[in-house]
């Protein structure tokens, strides 16, 4: 067992969840396994990790994890020592969700008003023709194809997706401002090299969202204020969990292969077997 860990849960069959500890020291290989424990119940975990022996969990320095409290709980109790870090692209889903939010319900009420302005055609058995855009989009199709944009940066948007923003935000104003808040949030990672530029850049965009009044940020915001310490902790080595999702994906793909998990018991030997 390593000094720097990761946990997070993965699903082995008809949706049972597991709780994964790794070691990120191993990177994937053998002894990259350091527990995998069935359920999510912070006092069952805590009572199976605590049979590591204490003088190994007491050096372990650092664990990286999702916006979980039941797992803050556990590396409060089991690892003592460790400093908690919020993995920051957890934390940047909930500001990504917050624009697609927004974006989905557009795209709802477009589908609305197409689905009445058909009808009213039949009724008057005219041919229905959708306004389209200068891309030759409608509406509907403008909102469901501008999802992908609103996930990178301007720089990374190709020219179809630039003629694209162009009109998403000319027509829908609140888009515009929703990303541009999400964007701000993703340079708060991408620019802050200390927990005190991150701290100024946290601030500077909680009064942004505070000026921009825009609904769906609301509760990420407050979440994330909520968690900001250990959110902070990111920036002391920039440690992310994403040890943790590839050992998921090793997991998902083990059980694609076998079609499923019929033994568990066997899969978990030959999984620790390989790993442990």
């Amino acid at each position: 067992m390593g000094e720097f860990l990761s946990i997070d849960e993965t699903a082995l069959s008809n949706g049972e969840l597991y709780t994964i500890v790794t070691n990120k020291e191993a990177k994937g290989k053998k002894g990259s396994l350091v527990a995998i424990i069935e359920g999510t119940k912070s006092s069952n975990i805590i009572k199976i990790l605590k049979k590591i022996p204490q003088e190994k969990r007491e050096a372990v320095k650092e664990v990286t994890l999702d916006m979980s409290n039941a797992m803050d709980m556990i590396i409060r109790f089991a690892f003592p020592n460790a400093k908690i870090v919020i993995d920051r692209f957890h934390t940047q889903q909930l500001v990504t969700e917050a624009v697609q939010d927004i974006r989905v319900d557009f795209r709802r009420e477009a589908m609305k008003e197409e689905n009445e302005a058909l009808k009213k055609a039949r009724e008057e058995k005219k041919k229905f023709k959708p306004l389209r855009y200068e891309n030759e989009e409608t509406k509907k199709q403008l909102l469901a194809r501008g999802r992908y944009l609103l996930f990178k940066p301007k720089s990374k948007w190709t020219i179809n997706q630039k003629q694209r923003a162009v009109i998403l935000f000319r027509e829908f104003p609140e888009l515009e401002k929703a990303y541009e808040l999400s964007m701000m949030f993703r340079a708060c990672y991408e620019n802050c090299k200390s927990i005190e530029d991150g701290k100024r850049s946290l601030d500077n965009w909680f009064k942004k969202v505070e000026e921009k009044k825009i609904e769906s940020f609301l509760v990420p915001a407050e979440t994330i204020r909520l968690h900001q310490m250990n959110i902070l902790n990111y920036f002391v080595n920039r440690s992310t969990n994403a040890s943790a999702e590839s050992f998921n994906a090793k997991i998902k793909g083990f059980r694609s292969l076998l079609r499923g998990v019929n033994d568990k018991t066997f899969f978990l030997f030959r999984v620790s077997k390989l790993y442990a």
